[in-house]
């Protein structure tokens, strides 16, 4: 476990032929997800667009036609609200209930998410629907093409200001087997330290592990090695002699995950008893 490898979370992804644009969350698994491929945005944008503009018609011509007395600053007016609650208000309100999708998004398998991977809110959506007035209705469309196909995870300017992106969905719930401890390095984990790891290595790492079946030979043992050498210094003390990197990497993230776990465990037991004390407390006095 003496070869250098990758020092920085996005070498590190490329080091185990990873996307550095994985999400990465707290227990080093990356989520399934990628930027949904233009086209389908474009699809899907242009059925929402269908749709609204389908509700944008009929609403006008539905409140022109309830009105006694029709003139210019009458008309002006009731196309501007229109517009707003189509084009803005609507968007925004079906995004944040739905978490992310629209019927042009639910078409297309792909879901509006934060950066982070998480889901959007009302800030993200009325962010998004309102630079999407300017971008997708005004200039029919130019600028979020323009802007998408300049960024590399196919933001449009809204996605920019809003600090989202949209993400395919449909196949992307696959889920990784659970990782083993190797039992002859059970005794060792549970004594060992195990300092907090940087996120793109333990990523890597499990990745790693999750593949190894579908790997050159060659490849598997360099990654393992590389891999191993990266962990092996926030690990005190070293593991026993002779350890294969794979076994090595696996009895590492194992309890690294079940002592998070254990941790959580104690939280939740700690918060249970202290609101059970509090509930108790008005009726012990007097």
């Amino acid at each position: 476990m003496t070869t250098h490898a990758a020092h920085t979370p996005g070498r590190a992804l490329r080091a185990a032929d990873l996307a550095d644009d994985l999400i990465i969350t707290g227990e080093a698994v990356a989520l399934e997800v990628r930027p949904a491929a233009f086209l389908l945005r474009v699809v899907g944008g242009l059925i929402d667009a269908a749709c609204y503009g389908v509700v944008l018609l009929a609403l006008a011509l539905g409140v022109l036609a309830r009105l006694d007395y029709v003139n210019e600053a009458r008309a002006a007016t009731v196309t501007i609200v229109t517009v707003a609650a189509v084009v803005v208000v609507a968007p925004t309100l079906v995004e944040t209930l739905t978490r992310g999708r629209s019927l042009g998004k639910a078409a297309t398998g792909i879901r509006i998410v934060r950066d982070d991977g998480g889901p959007i809110r009302f800030r993200h959506a009325f962010i998004r629907s309102l630079t999407g007035l300017g971008e997708l209705w005004f200039t029919a469309g130019s600028i979020a093409v323009m802007t998408a196909l300049l960024n590399g995870r196919g933001k449009r300017l809204g996605d920019l200001l809003a600090g989202t992106y949209a993400v395919r969905t449909r196949g992307a719930d696959r889920k990784a087997p659970p990782l083993l401890m190797p039992p002859e390095l059970e005794q060792w984990a549970r004594t060992a330290d195990i300092r907090a790891m940087p996120d793109g290595l333990a990523l890597a790492a499990r990745r790693f592990l999750d593949r190894t079946g579908t790997l050159d030979p060659a490849s598997r043992e360099q990654l393992g090695r590389q891999l191993a050498a990266r962990v092996e210094p926030l690990v005190s003390p070293p593991p026993p002699w002779g350890t294969h990197p794979e076994r090595f990497l696996a009895a590492v993230l194992v309890a690294r995950r079940d002592r998070e776990y254990a941790v959580g465990v104690r939280a939740r037991d700690r918060l249970a008893e202290t609101t059970a004390e509090l509930r108790r407390l008005p009726y012990q006095m007097g």
